[in-house]
């Protein structure tokens, strides 16, 4: 078994891996504008190369796909001459700074032709002084020099250069500036070191805006798992038992129906109902910053929809399966020997029969915390599908990365679970 867990963590990782490098080429030859899709179509050609500039995407798509992956901060140090640290500061922002030679934070500005360093203290307090011994000269007469400016980037300035540069400001639009940097490079530890980067869509780092969507898809999946996996089993297990009889047909009939429904409708269909006819539930799952369980009545239609659609297809796989081992021999055999049916159920039949609904079961865990993007953009929900929905149509690859590594995890997680039930259901099921 501890083999069998190892060869399955390392193709986990192997399987990560090539799933990334997928995304990464299936968006870079997806039709779009970043730059477009972020900032609107009416971006000057100007403006468009000083922000994809900025936010690394004029790098070689080798180069772009290492930073994301192991983190830019190594090459940034290299080129920099100084170790680099990420802070956190008392108002929760990350802040990149360059380690001085005396142990003290220092980032840079330029000022004309002077180079003004920004000192932190150990109050948090930051001091200016002129720094214009570290402009290093080049061979054709320019003078420059790589270091990190205040927002969190390694950049290549040069001396005396009027270079124009616009940065996006939320709430302010473009603010033109001059004596820009030449070259950037935006500052991550990469995913292996637990940073993607920050999402191009919302400027916000993606493992803040990550943890919370998955905690919202965590809590609807769960409180739906919950409710849907016990009785959709325990209804299988009865039509099973009764086979052709009417409770059988009635359930099979009704899981039928709501399996076949899309989502989208079967949403629909319950905010038509419960909240603008009978005006008994909110519509839409907005709530903002709050967390799922501060508003439980918005909860309500997300997770009715999600049971309606799971509960009949799991029943029919659950009802077929226990249908099956019923008809076996085994069974018939222990029911002649004049066992009790109850002994013969719960003791020769339930255990074979829910192995087939295992693997469903399993299986749907991966659709219910990626596939339910349907349900929660119907409700407006804050999920982890709706936000991969929306990184995927604003090729924010930052994000979109990070979300998809997660969907793999979760996926190959649960199917390594799924084995080690099989051997309690079943022990001539054994793995080496």
């Amino acid at each position: 078994m501890v083999k069998f867990i190892l060869r399955r963590f390392f193709l986990l990782l192997l399987t990560m891996l090539i799933v990334s490098v997928m995304v990464f080429l299936i968006t870079e030859a997806s039709p779009g504008n970043v730059a477009r899709n972020i900032l609107g179509a009416f971006v000057t050609p100007e403006q468009e190369a000083s922000f994809m500039a900025q936010v690394g995407l004029d790098k070689p798509a080798y180069l772009r796909y290492t930073y994301w992956l192991f983190g830019s901060d190594w090459h940034a140090a290299d080129k920099i001459g100084l170790s680099l640290r990420r802070i956190t500061t008392e108002k929760g922002f990350e802040e990149w700074w360059a380690v001085r030679e005396d142990g003290r934070l220092i980032r840079w500005k330029p000022a004309g032709e002077n180079l003004m360093a920004v000192v932190r203290g150990d109050d948090g307090a930051e001091t200016q002084e002129p720094d214009n011994g570290r402009w290093q000269p080049m061979p054709d007469g320019r003078s420059v020099f790589w270091g990190v400016d205040r927002q969190n980037h390694a950049v290549m300035w040069e001396k005396g250069a009027d270079r124009k540069v616009w940065t996006f400001v939320m709430g302010s639009g473009w603010m033109e500036s001059t004596g820009g940097p030449k070259m950037y490079i935006p500052l991550k530890k990469g995913f292996v070191r637990g940073d993607p980067g920050v999402s191009l869509r919302t400027g916000r780092p993606v493992s803040k805006s990550l943890f919370v969507r998955l905690r919202n898809s965590l809590v609807l999946a769960g409180i739906a798992f919950a409710i849907v996996m016990p009785l959709a089993l325990l209804l299988g297990i009865i039509a099973g038992l009764r086979e052709g009889s009417f409770k059988d047909r009635f359930l099979s009939v009704f899981g039928m129906i709501f399996s076949v429904i899309p989502e989208f409708a079967t949403g629909i269909f319950l905010i038509l109902i419960f909240s603008c006819w009978l005006d008994w539930l909110p519509g839409a799952a907005v709530f903002g910053e709050k967390a799922p369980w501060e508003r439980p009545d918005m909860l309500v239609l997300p997770v009715l929809t999600l049971t309606l659609i799971e509960l009949g297809y799991v029943l029919r796989i659950t009802r077929a399966s226990m249908a099956e081992v019923m008809g076996s021999p085994y069974i018939r055999t222990a029911v002649l020997k004049g066992l009790p049916f109850r002994q013969v159920v719960f003791r020769h039949a339930i255990r074979n029969a829910l192995i087939a609904p295992i693997t469903v079961i399993m299986l749907h865990v991966n659709w219910l915390m990626g596939g339910i993007v349907i349900v929660e953009v119907v409700f407006g929900y804050p999920g982890l599908g709706k936000y991969l929905l929306d990184s995927a149509l604003y090729k924010d690859i930052n994000a979109l990365e990070a979300g998809t590594m997660i969907m793999v995890l979760v996926a190959v997680g649960t199917q390594l679970a799924a084995d080690i039930i099989y051997t309690f259901l079943n022990p001539r099921i054994r793995y080496a």
